[in-house]
């Protein structure tokens, strides 16, 4: 069992690499940024880059969830597949770009309250790059090229934030200096990487794979705009209801809560490989639930560890005028670890091949995350987003309980979770009520608080006597210089030989998160 635990951290760190790096380059230049911008300009700038994202789940129509699953299936052409998505997302994304344009005055007028067609214009250039970087990583995935993937990424950021930071320091750009730094690289580097792969494309569909495709992946179309909308919805509220100013403080806070997005988004990339090459059912049950519950820790730790030092996290990187964003840090972080084990729970869904229910658990949070923002923003702010994004978070996720043990039951470890959350909980309400709120007494107290918490589990006896044994294993010396070996000796990929695809079945199903990774710097 502790064998699939090893394998999911080991595809993870390779995925997470280039998030880790790119996000810590990312956050230390916030200083420049919060010191240029206003929290209105901030705020302008993420509206547009949160709605370019909405708008991809759209144009993209599923297409790219159906590479994932169809690229695997037995019987299916990879190359046909990869060719026909390729079509399907170019001409979609080029023309609903071409479309908006002249639309720029009114779209900026709906998102920000004012009219800035400049700024609409340059979030559609960002709606196609962004739907294209996605496409051209989707093949890096499939050919499991972790060093690739790796290394475009980071290229990217390292050319991205010397530009946005010329642009917004020299220039004098605002917002539009953060979309067209953005956007405007990304577009070289996508246009590369398109090149690169070109003997692989195609602008012609194979249009009987592409209704294929289109059943499969339509239907999670709607459940992942639904989902996104949840980091969408506050945005807009807010900037009608409070100001750009407040959004511009909520971004921020989100920005510092992306640690949790990098976890989140390496364990989304390494877990459906794995959990849908396990053909057991009685197995797949048992790994399930053990993922489950270490993932939770994982999210746990990660979260507390945001709420306890949010103040210093934000005295230290951003300008006085952002210093409120820390009352939102930890609650944006629950809601992401929430999030994430939303998306364990949908590849369990996956397996059973209902990619439907997927649809009516995000609709339901999002209605309840739209009244609870209707409710709590005028009075609360940046905190009452907060408190609605957890709130939706944990009805998508009770919904989504419902329906996969209705269709693949599982038992999970119940009291394992509750001695996650409960220590989680205990830790950051001693920090918060009886730990100093400021100066270096806080900040050592409340680190060490939180660096207590592995160690309350392991004191309560969390871990099995399996895993014990595993992970020290895992963590002796020789054996972690050996898996870096590995990783650095292994070969630059390209497409696995036929006899080497895996055979999964029908039920492969991925619903690819889309979250702050592709938001810009």
């Amino acid at each position: 069992m502790f064998e699939y635990l090893r394998r999911l951290a080991t595809t993870g760190a390779a995925y997470t690499a280039s998030s880790v790096l790119s996000k810590l380059i990312a956050v230390f230049l916030l200083p420049i940024y919060t010191h240029y911008l206003t929290p209105s300009d901030y705020g302008a700038a993420e509206v547009m880059l949160a709605s370019v994202i909405a708008a991809s789940i759209v144009v993209r129509l599923g297409v790219i969830e159906a590479i994932l699953r169809f690229y695997y299936v037995a019987g299916e052409e990879p190359r046909a597949v990869v060719a026909t998505g390729f079509a399907s997302v170019f001409w979609v994304a080029t023309i609903g770009s071409v479309v908006a344009l002249p639309l720029a005055g009114p779209i900026s007028h709906a998102l920000l309250g004012h009219e800035d067609a400049g700024l609409a214009r340059l979030a559609i250039l960002g709606l196609w790059t962004l739907t294209m970087y996605e496409y051209a990583l989707t093949l890096l995935r499939l050919d499991e090229r972790a060093r690739a993937y790796f290394g475009i990424t980071i290229v990217n950021v390292l050319i991205t934030i010397p530009f946005t930071v010329f642009l917004i320091v020299v220039e004098g750009e605002r917002a539009s200096g953060i979309l067209l730094g953005t956007y405007g690289t990304g577009a070289a580097v996508v246009l590369w990487m398109l090149w690169r792969e070109r003997r692989r494309l195609s602008l012609i569909p194979d249009r009987a794979l592409l209704r294929r495709m289109f059943r499969f992946g339509l239907p999670t179309m709607p459940a992942e705009l639904s989902l996104y909308s949840l980091n969408f919805i506050d945005r807009i509220i807010l900037a009608r209801l409070a100001g750009l100013a407040e959004v511009g403080l909520y971004a921020l806070a989100v920005k510092f809560a992306q640690a949790m997005q990098v976890l989140a988004r390496g364990l989304q990339l390494a877990w459906p490989p794995l959990a849908y090459s396990i053909r057991d059912d009685a197995e797949a049950r048992r790994v399930y639930s053990q993922v489950f519950t270490w993932f939770a820790a994982l999210l746990a730790f990660g979260a507390s560890g945001l709420w306890l030092e949010s103040r210093w996290i934000v005295r230290l990187l951003a300008a006085p005028d952002f210093f409120p964003s820390y009352q939102a840090v930890g609650l944006v972080a629950t809601g992401i670890a929430l999030y994430a084990l939303y998306l364990v729970m949908v590849v369990i869904l996956g397996r059973t091949g209902r990619t439907e229910f997927s649809f009516p658990a995000t609709l339901a949070a999002l209605a309840s995350n739209i009244a609870l923002n209707l409710i709590l923003v005028p009075s609360h702010g940046i905190v009452g987003a907060g408190l609605a994004l957890v709130a939706s978070y944990v009805i998508v996720l009770a919904v989504m309980y419902a329906f996969t043990q209705r269709l693949f039951p599982i038992r999970y470890e119940w009291g394992r979770l509750a001695l996650v959350v409960l220590s989680a909980v205990a830790l950051v309400a001693l920090g918060e009520t009886l730990l100093p709120t400021s100066g270096a007494a806080g900040l050592v107290s409340r680190g060490a608080v939180w660096l207590a918490y592995p160690l309350l589990l392991f004191a309560t006896g969390f871990l099995h006597p399996e895993e014990r044994a595993g992970l020290a294993d895992l963590l002796r010396p020789s054996a972690v210089a050996a898996r870096a070996r590995g990783l650095r000796s292994a070969p630059p990929g390209g497409e696995p030989p036929e006899g080497e695809r895996p055979e999964l079945g029908p039920e492969i199903y991925e619903a690819a998160a889309r979250d702050e990774d592709r938001s810009g710097t």
